[in-house]
């Protein structure tokens, strides 16, 4: 049995809150924008951080972290001792905070939300509710009728704005994949990328961006509003166009000159943050950067190239991965000569975490699950199915044909692994004697996710017969929130223990979180970057989760199963 460990200091998500809504009250007052940047970075920096960054505040290491200074770690010490930020106290009382709700409505950013409270005199919504009825909101710049009808709408109730729910990067980057093949097919096509986020490979996304260089820009833009998958036009020009396919995915296609694709492919990559900061450091040494080239300010020349790689030589970086593209420290380490070199899909040996028929929720047979695996380059696969579905002799049975099987696959091997579940006890759903006869155990919660999660983490770790810790937040992208888990205690007793850790692939878990990863893999835990696979299909997956390990840094010493299988078994003793 576990016992539940009292916490006193604040949760990051808690903190993060408070900087945020600190920003958002700064910019109805009209607060400097580098002021409000510095805020929400911020607060984004902590709602990633493993352990508790109010606990890291009180040390006085907080302002280590990048996008966190002396200043907004004091801010941070104050929320310890007091529960609130003193600036947060101090500006609540001058913007009425019916105020700060203006800002939530569709329509309404900070500045117009301003407009309306001071120069109406508006302060609650039921006012605005009245203003807008009233038509007197059109009297200021920025707002028409139809805004004004909008905001009745939102504030009778009779449209609720949903909450948004971006696209899994699982569904858009095959897909983003496919028209970039298309495209490239293309007579006049001459380059052709995947932008955006899904390039930086985040977890979700909103639009599929494409950048292209032609010969006949038209004929391209053309040709691509005329595919057979393209449901409606949004908008388009000679030289760009939007779709949404008719499975709802939104393209967006830009066809730029061709020496200017570097610079192009770069801005649009993003991410925001990334080229902010890449933006500020040029200004230092005498430069403008724009998706238009980078202008030399003082003799006006303007550096223009088709290669990425040439404009981060230009501007004396090492080539910066997109997956690194985040203002988390890269540019520092491109400029210096120190980026890692990064884990790819190819450095995979094999996979740790697949099921098969045995388990009831699989669609393939063991057999047919391994056919694919060794197609896939791989040396081995560990079959982990649910223990739960492997009762009265069937884990026994499965194992006789996982050994016979392995007597048909040559240097492929099938690993006799499972997959176990962390009671809400901490307790093990198999007995010792029975994993201590397994190549391969994965436990993880499946469960009780409420319920001291990191107590239950740590004691399935503490068994010896327990290798890796699988999707160890338990999150589902879009349904659940991640399990309240200590990252900090559960990384030291990895390495206490030597168990490791997974980057789960399902595109709906991604679990660890790239933040999350790149501590684990600082903190010295191996990482396993496994499909979960429950089809052949789904064996595909890692291309996900390496994408992920890339976001967080790791090289493919950090990961595990680029190790051949006796390389893994001389690790785990």
């Amino acid at each position: 049995m576990i016992a539940g460990m009292a916490k006193t200091l604040p949760r990051n998500a808690d903190v993060a809150e408070q900087l945020e809504l600190l920003s958002d009250i700064l910019e109805l007052e009209g607060e400097a924008a580098y002021r409000l940047l510095a805020y929400r970075r911020a607060a984004a920096l902590v709602r990633e951080q493993p352990g508790l960054v109010a606990e890291l505040a009180l040390e006085g290491k907080a302002k280590e972290l990048p996008g966190i200074g002396k200043t907004i770690e004091g801010k941070i010490v104050e929320i310890v001792n007091e529960g609130e930020i003193r600036a947060l106290t101090k500006h609540k009382a001058l913007v009425p905070p019916d105020v700060v709700e203006f800002t939530r409505l569709p329509g309404l950013g900070p500045k117009t939300a301003r407009k309306i409270w001071q120069e109406l005199g508006v302060t609650t919504l039921a006012d605005l509710k009245a203003a807008a009825k009233a038509e007197r909101l059109r009297v200021l710049p920025g707002i028409g009728a139809k805004l004004e009808e909008r905001i009745v709408k939102e504030l009778s109730g009779k449209r609720k704005a949903p909450e948004e729910v971006r696209p899994l990067l699982g569904v858009g980057l095959p897909a983003v994949q496919a028209v970039v093949t298309v495209l490239r097919a293309h007579p006049a096509a001459l380059e052709v990328s995947d932008a955006g986020s899904v390039r930086r490979r985040k977890e979700t996304f909103r639009d599929l961006d494409i950048i292209a260089t032609a010969s006949e820009p038209a004929a391209l833009t053309d040709y691509f509003t005329k595919l057979r998958w393209v449901e409606k036009v949004a908008a388009k020009g000679e030289s760009k166009a939007t779709v949404v396919s008719n499975d709802g995915l939104r393209f967006d296609l830009r066809v730029v000159p061709a020496g200017l694709y570097g610079n192009l492919l770069q801005h649009f990559t993003g991410s925001k943050h990334h080229n902010v900061a890449l933006r500020e450091d040029a200004v230092r040494v005498g430069f403008s950067v724009s998706e238009n080239g980078v202008k030399d300010v003082e003799s006006g020349e303007v550096f223009k190239t088709g290669s990425e790689e040439a404009l981060y030589e230009f501007l004396g970086y090492q080539y910066i991965p997109p997956e690194l593209r985040e203002n988390l420290g890269e540019l520092e380490a491109a400029r210096n000569g120190e980026l890692p070199e990064l884990v790819e899909l190819s450095d995979l040996r094999g996979d740790l975490h697949a099921h098969s028929t045995w388990s009831s929720d699989g669609k393939n047979s063991i057999e047919e699950m391994a056919a694919e695996a060794k197609s896939r380059g791989y040396s081995y696969l560990a079959i982990t199915d649910h223990s739960h579905y492997l009762r009265d002799g069937r884990l026994e049975a499965q194992a006789r044909e996982i050994e016979a099987l392995n007597e048909t696959l040559g240097r492929f091997k099938l690993l006799k692994g499972i997959e176990v579940n962390i009671r809400a006890d901490g307790s093990l759903d198999v007995d010792d004697e029975t994993l201590a006869g397994r190549d391969w155990v994965v436990a993880s919660l499946h469960t009780a996710f409420d319920k001291n999660p990191t107590e239950r983490v740590i004691s399935a770790m503490e068994n010896p017969n327990v290798d890796c810790i699988g999707h160890l937040t338990a999150r589902k992208i879009n349904r659940r929130g991640p399990a309240d888990i200590d990252l900090s205690r559960v990384f030291e007793t990895a390495l206490a223990t030597k168990t490791f850790l997974e980057i789960n692939s399902q595109p709906d878990r991604l679990d660890l979180r790239d933040a999350h990863a790149r501590a684990a893999g600082e903190a010295g835990v191996l990482l396993s970057i496994s499909s979960d696979a429950h089809s052949t299909r789904a064996l595909a997956y890692p291309e996900l989760g390496v994408g992920q390990a890339r976001r967080a840094w790791l090289t493919k010493e950090q990961v595990l199963n680029t190790r051949t299988w006796p390389q893994i078994k001389k690790l785990l003793g």
